[in-house]
């Protein structure tokens, strides 16, 4: 799948340090490789929304908004009951929100772990706040260009306000050690079912390089690595969660049940059922 960019697709010929866009489709997208230019508010109107991070993975619907760290990401939009997806993005530079922080001197506690996505639910003000943003985008350029300044500062101080700062630690760090960004991507999608391609894309990587770095880092092929881990949290599962074969399978990656058992009973030496008898 090609990847797309954003806003660049967007706004092809020139995008500002903040951009906004009303954005609008009645078809699902599946784990779209994108590649955000720039930090992105989603404030989801109409169906669901999951993004999978280098650290992270969210699933939101139309109670919630998101913001999301420029960078790749995978990205799944899912229809509504009235077979339609809205979500009016608000992207804005790195600059601009170390420019807010400046401004206002808000002291960060680096002692929390930065995510790169994070999602908070509408209330009232953030309700009005969208509302307010669509009729903010009929306006010419200029004056919508200066309002949307004037907007990204009023929705940063009021998440500071209810959620506190740690939310805009994300934005000032900057991981240059390409090997803990590398495990940590792997570590944190065990579960989610990702293709080699889809990870190496998530690294940045050549699907070959990325195999190259796996290989050094964990010793043993990907698909080694993953059905070993994939096993472990199954074990676990059917000994501290009294889970059923029948809901593990699933969970833990496997396409069909049979699969599971022979991989199961090939690690263990028993099967699954088995060891729930025990």
């Amino acid at each position: 799948m090609k990847s797309i960019q954003l806003p660049h697709d967007i706004f092809p010929d020139h995008f500002e340090h903040i951009n906004l866009f009303d954005y609008n489709s009645s078809h699902e997208i599946l784990k779209q490789q994108v590649i955000l230019n720039q930090n992105t508010f989603s404030f989801l109107v109409e169906g669901t929304k999951e993004v999978i991070f280098d650290n992270s993975c969210k699933t939101i619907d139309q109670s919630q908004f998101i913001l999301m760290k420029a960078g790749h990401c995978l990205m799944t939009e899912k229809l509504s009951t009235v077979e339609n997806y809205r979500s009016i993005l608000l992207f804005f530079s790195n600059d601009k929100m170390i420019e807010f922080i400046n401004k206002y001197n808000i002291s960060l506690n680096h002692h929390s772990q930065p995510s790169s996505v994070y999602t908070f639910v509408y209330d009232d003000f953030t309700s009005r706040f969208i509302e307010s943003l669509s009729e903010i985008n009929k306006l010419p350029r200029a004056t919508k260009n200066r309002l949307l300044n004037l907007k990204l500062e009023e929705i940063m101080l009021y998440l500071l306000e209810v959620y506190g700062s740690d939310f805009l630690l994300s934005f000032l760090s900057n991981n240059n050690n390409q090997t803990q960004k590398f495990t940590q991507t792997i570590e944190s999608n065990i579960l989610n079912k990702l293709t080699l391609n889809e990870l190496a894309f998530l690294c940045n990587m050549s699907l070959s390089t990325f195999k190259r770095e796996f290989e050094k880092q964990y010793t043993e092929s990907p698909s080694k690595w993953f059905q070993n881990k994939r096993l472990e949290y199954a074990h676990t599962l059917l000994t501290h969660k009294n889970k059923t074969v029948s809901e593990i399978y699933l969970e833990v990656g496997y396409e069909n049940i049979s699969s599971f058992i022979q991989a199961y009973k090939s690690k263990y030496g028993i099967t699954p059922k088995q060891h729930t008898k025990r």
